[in-house]
């Protein structure tokens, strides 16, 4: 059986580290995947032997069309940030969670951290007789820190690192 997009979501912390706030990033983006670069490398000896190499990946996602919504935090957060406030040292230590909802078990799914991702809006405009869109690529970045998180009935989601209490963020 196959497992429905909606259960791969990006989160964009609209609170601050000691007291994040979750908020998913590209809500009404119709289509978006996360990329991965393993700069990887084959190289064919003398004697015709081939050897490969790969590094950690280096993930990149990209939210295209992304429309400005003042009701989406995530989106309002990037907007002040990059039209208003031209802030790019802001734009790339943004804290990042990725949630993996098809992989966990008793309500608590798979997630990883990156504090220090790079947000970067590549556009600001639209059609006319339309939205405002503002496309978004992302680098994760940062120390990777995995753990679980979890969703309440209200959509707040609570991140426990590995190793950490319930009550961590």
């Amino acid at each position: 059986q196959t497992i429905a997009r909606e259960q791969l979501i990006a989160y964009l912390n609209t609170g601050s580290a000691s007291s994040p706030v979750w908020s998913a990033l590209g809500k009404r983006v119709e289509d978006s995947s996360m990329e991965m670069d393993w700069g990887d490398e084959s190289k064919q000896d003398i004697l015709g032997n081939v050897h490969s190499t790969m590094k950690k990946p280096v993930i990149t996602q990209s939210f295209d069309p992304c429309n400005l919504d003042s009701g989406d935090s995530a989106i309002s957060k990037v907007w002040k940030l990059a039209v208003h406030d031209q802030n790019a040292q802001a734009l790339v230590a943004m804290d990042l969670l990725v949630v993996h909802l098809y992989a966990g078990t008793g309500g608590a799914a798979f997630a990883e951290r990156y504090p220090a991702s790079m947000v970067k809006p590549t556009g600001l405009g639209g059609e006319g007789g339309g939205s405002i869109e503002m496309p978004i690529d992302i680098t994760y970045g940062g120390e990777r820190q995995t753990g679980t998180a979890a969703r309440s009935a209200d959509g707040n989601v609570t991140f426990t690192p590995d190793g950490a209490s319930a009550s961590s963020n």
